[in-house]
């Protein structure tokens, strides 16, 4: 910007100062100061802020400070030891840093020329920066022409730094003394300011891009449809929060690179592409939890920053075939991980009974994973876009299970929600229900869901009512049913109905060369979910690994992985603490069996016939097992493979005193109803 004073330029083309304007600026100038009452004697600015103050400047001009310092030390660079310094004030004349040749600036320093000072006409008279804070010109000044005497050793070149709207900020100021200043000096100074000037406005630039960015972006993910971009290959390059949401996975990835890992039947689209530029259409997606329908719409764009092609992606799931998303099972077989060959068997017999109508029973221990091979045959068949409920009966108060199961009318109980509820087989009608730890069914429930697996239909608690369902049974236990079949546990007619196809999942100390895969899984992924580092193993680590007996199965890899993870480092004491502890069910069978066989028969001729019943067996037994534990429910109910619920209502049933050492105790427990039940 050229600037002018009554029209007239006071620097020239060639960076000249009209003298006459010049000296009509110092002249006004000067008339001006008189009238601050400020004096050629005068040494000292009168206006000089405290430290808080000071302070509050620094950061008010914080960026300005930063973007000039470079600039003010390149410029010092130029002239260093020659004794000169230079400073920067704000747009009111304060002093905001000053650097220098030593001699020189220990003299302003004396004449208290430091940050804080005020340098505008009215506290310290005529100089460089007074009038560049007033003209907004720049100018060079010498000698006499500054109205205090003690400046008339040096001459000043100013020059005004603006912002990028065009506001004066700033002045930048170089000074020396003045047998050694050349008039060029002034075109230094000019020109770092403008280099200033340049660097603020791409500061703005970038600062408005990034809120501009920060917008789109928002808006990019606030939007109601999943968005991605691809380039012609399908390679995908930016996507929003609803197509990680739709695509994603539970550690809140994308892990597709290519559409055609999305999209089924991705060349054909393409090809539509190029030739419709436009395609609108129901397609068929591959996402991770299952595979469902979207309405999509793919353009082509023009990028012109690398002159390539994108594809621009606007997917809506289809609300006509949606599933509750409660009801979306998320597991899929090509997420089972493992590579031994007997579980691979497994999987693949998965696959093939999952299309069939029969019942399946999943056979194996907890943590084995029956639930992830449940959803993968849910969705593996037919029914894949209807419902999937699991239950777990283990986890249900006796009371509550037929409710939970079948449902109830409007006033069926006291306590009923107003308006009925419908239970878990209505809820999975046309889909699947997995019903979990099976074998902790109480018997009459039992003999309820035998009739709906013979005839197909329900009725809910309170109706009369029979209300035919469509359901794909998927049974799952961690216990022997046969046994519970002969101990008069579990019906052997509902057995039967079960078992139809039986899918044995084994334990993963029968599939050792699985666990090296499964840490490794899980390491990557449990550390990208909680933003932390992997943690290294050694060789000797891993032995320790594959060589413990993983009672917890693949659950128990994963808390261990956790563990690690949280913990930095690698749980040495926890596999010598496990391994060192003996099986309960061992332990208490070496107990039975110190007793002679033959002795045991001769001595049950003996008994009572009343301690033959089998309530008395599991009575003693529990007592037993409560004894061994010191009371310690959760421990017991583990030892005996049922549930803690379960393990309550057996306590209450058989009236057992529960002992901590030898001292009986009471206790009180809540059902699902919330009325206490003591036991003492």
């Amino acid at each position: 910007m050229r600037e002018t004073i009554n029209g007239s330029l006071l620097i020239d083309e060639r960076g000249n100062m009209n003298k006459n304007i010049y000296g009509a600026i110092i002249k006004e100038s000067k008339q001006r100061c008189i009238g601050y009452g400020i004096t050629e004697d005068q040494v000292f600015s009168k206006k000089m802020i405290d430290h808080g103050e000071l302070q509050t400047k620094f950061s008010e001009n914080r960026d300005l400070i930063l973007t000039a310092a470079p600039y003010m030390e390149h410029l010092m660079s130029i002239v260093r030891g020659n004794n000169f310094f230079v400073l920067l004030t704000d747009r009111d004349g304060c002093i905001l840093n000053a650097i220098g040749d030593e001699k020189i600036l220990t003299e302003a320093f004396e004449l208290k020329m430091v940050a804080g000072a005020y340098m505008s006409e009215e506290y310290i008279g005529t100089n460089a920066m007074s009038l560049v804070i007033k003209s907004g010109q720049p100018i060079q000044m010498s000698g006499t022409d500054h109205l205090v005497k003690a400046y008339h050793r040096w001459t000043c070149s100013g020059a005004p730094i603006r912002d990028p709207n065009g506001n004066l900020i700033a002045a930048l100021d170089l000074t020396g003394y003045s047998d050694s200043v050349h008039p060029h000096t002034l075109g230094m100074v000019i020109a770092a300011s403008n280099a200033i000037e340049e660097m603020l406005k791409a500061k703005e630039y970038n600062r408005l891009q990034n809120m501009t960015n920060k917008h789109i972006k928002t808006i990019f993910n606030s939007m109601p449809v999943a968005i991605l971009t691809s380039n012609l290959d399908g390679m995908i390059k930016i996507y929003n929060q609803k197509a990680m949401d739709l695509f994603g996975n539970k550690y809140k990835q994308l892990s597709a690179t290519n559409v055609s890992e999305i999209i089924e039947d991705w060349e054909n689209i393409k090809d539509a592409i190029h030739s419709e530029k436009h395609v609108n259409r129901i397609i068929n997606i591959k996402a991770l939890r299952n595979h469902f329908h979207c309405q999509m719409t793919a353009s082509p764009i023009y990028n012109p920053q690398d002159d390539s092609i994108e594809i621009v992606f606007v997917l809506k799931e289809d609300q006509s075939r949606k599933i509750q998303k409660c009801e979306q099972p998320y597991y899929t077989f090509d997420k089972i991980m493992g590579q031994d060959s007997q579980f691979v068997s497994t999987i693949e017999y998965a696959k093939k009974i999952a299309n069939n109508r029969s019942t399946i029973l999943i056979l194996g221990e907890s943590g084995c994973g029956k639930e992830v091979f449940a959803q993968s045959i849910h969705n593996h068949s037919k029914r894949m876009e209807e419902p999937f409920v699991a239950l777990n009966c283990g986890a249900i108060p006796n009371q509550l299970i037929e409710s939970e199961l079948f449902g109830y009318e409007d006033g069926a109980y006291t306590g009923a929600k107003k308006g009925g509820n419908i239970g878990k087989f209505e809820q999975a009608n046309n889909g699947t229900i997995m019903l979990d730890e099976i074998g902790e069914m109480p018997l009459d429930m039992q003999t309820r869901l035998l009739r709906v697996l013979q005839e197909n239909v329900i009725t809910k608690i309170g109706s009369q009512q029979s209300i035919p369902i469509d359901v794909r049974i998927i049974a799952a236990t961690n216990k022997d049913l046969k046994k519970e079949v002969e101990l008069g546990r579990f019906r052997k007619d509902l057995f039967y109905r079960l078992n139809v196809l039986p899918l044995y999942l084994p334990p993963l100390r029968e599939r050792r060369s699985d666990i090296a895969i499964l840490f490794h899984y899980f390491m990557k992924n449990l550390s990208l979910k909680y933003e932390k580092k992997e943690v290294q193993i050694t060789e000797e680590n891993m032995r320790m690994l594959e060589t413990y007996n993983w009672p917890g199965n693949v659950r128990e890899v994963e808390n261990v992985v956790e563990l690690m993870i949280n913990t930095e480092s690698f749980p040495d004491q926890y596999f010598l603490k496990n391994s060192e502890q003996t099986d309960l069910s061992k332990k208490f069978t070496g107990y039975v069996d110190k007793t002679p066989l033959e002795f045991r028969e001769e001595r049950l001729e003996d008994l009572d016939p009343a301690l033959l019943d089998m309530n008395y067996i599991e009575k003693e037994h529990i007592k037993r097992v409560l004894k061994i534990y010191k009371g310690n429910i959760s421990q017991a109910a583990q030892a005996l493979g049922i549930q803690r619920n379960t393990l309550y209502s057996k306590i209450s049933k058989y009236e057992i005193k529960l002992e901590i050492g030898n001292k009986p105790r009471e206790f009180w427990f809540e059902d699902r109803y919330g009325k206490g039940h003591k036991h003492g």
